[in-house]
């Protein structure tokens, strides 16, 4: 029985061009109010607002938001270049925190480039800056590939 275009699974790549443009609608991602952005193969921007809900007890950004930012947009470039059915899952994650952010409803921009593709694992780096371009948190993640076989 050959399998059909449509009813093939979609990749990585076909969900979250789908979802491009709008706010996500699901988990993390709506909690924070995330949106995808640019999404192509091996690279993703998501963009996110700031607000008083954010706060560290200084006021100021709390680094958990950026943490998160870092590991949804690296992740998801990850995801971007698995092929339909195939998940993963974030092994490790390391993050510079830079500078402060603000939580006065400022746009975060968060991108995430895969820098090694394997079988089993795959590597990535990320950045967040803010809506005047500084660089406020850099990292790095490995994810395991979640195969069958």
């Amino acid at each position: 029985m050959s399998m059909h275009r449509e009813d093939a699974v979609p990749s990585g790549l076909e969900l979250l061009r789908a979802a491009r443009g709008h706010e996500t609608s699901a988990g993390i991602g709506l909690l924070l109010g995330m949106r995808f952005e640019d999404i192509e193969d091996g690279r993703l921007t998501l963009r996110c607002r700031t607000r008083s809900q954010f706060a560290n007890p200084l006021g100021t950004l709390h680094g958990g938001i950026l943490a998160t930012l870092l590991d949804s947009a690296m992740g998801c470039a990850v995801h971007t270049t698995l092929p339909g059915g195939i998940g993963y899952t974030s092994v490790d994650l390391a993050v510079k925190f830079l500078r402060p952010g603000s939580i006065d409803d400022v746009e975060l921009l968060a991108e995430g480039r895969v820098v090694h593709r394997g079988r089993r694992t795959s590597t990535a780096e990320g950045t967040v800056h803010d809506a005047a371009g500084r660089l406020l948190a850099t990292g790095t993640t490995t994810c395991l590939i979640l195969r069958d076989d």
